[in-house]
């Protein structure tokens, strides 16, 4: 771990204050959840919290199903960024960060279809260099919070009415493995 050489103090409430450069590089808004870890030799360690990121077997595990009867990219991702991806370009997918537009879409718990040409149309993440074609992506929810996005990416035609309902189906699924 490195040192950024940031002092703080904490105040009579027992808060601390994380500087805006951090919260910016490391994508933490308001109200967003942190761990509290301790080491014994008395290291604080504050880590993002995501929800989604503990079913990280069962999000590869449904996208690799859905990508094994589709000839297009599943992608399954938390708030911030891609946690699970299967088809053509998943590897180069996973672990990208969310585009402005997909987090937008995620918080404004939209359903999406759109083709390239399309006003609609957003991209999934910012520093891909393949473009692509379509999108269908749904927003998972679970107990009244959107913790992620179930996509559907082509970059060979258009996409159906059918894909968008695959991908509602699967963040349904998985937002009510969430809640049990």
């Amino acid at each position: 771990m490195r040192a950024t050489g940031i002092v703080r103090r904490i105040d009579d409430l027992g808060r601390i204050v994380i500087p805006k450069e951090i919260r910016k590089t490391m994508h933490i808004r308001e109200s967003d959840p942190l761990e509290i870890f301790t080491e014994r030799d008395g290291s604080i360690i504050l880590k993002k919290y995501s929800p989604i990121g503990e079913m990280g077997i069962i999000a590869k595990q449904y996208a690799d199903s859905i990508a094994a009867s589709l000839p297009h990219t599943i992608c399954i991702c938390d708030q911030d960024s891609i946690i699970a991806a299967a088809g053509p370009n998943h590897k180069k997918l996973l672990g990208k960060i969310l585009h402005e537009k997909a987090e937008e879409a995620l918080h404004e718990r939209k359903y999406l279809l759109a083709d390239q040409n399309d006003s609609e149309f957003i991209p999934l993440v910012s520093d891909f260099p393949e473009e692509f074609t379509g999108i269908a992506l749904s927003t998972i929810i679970a107990e009244g919070d959107a913790i992620g996005l179930v996509c559907i990416i082509s970059n060979e035609g258009p996409l159906t009415d059918q894909d968008l309902m695959i991908t509602k189906i699967g963040a349904s699924f998985l937002g009510r493995q969430m809640e049990t």
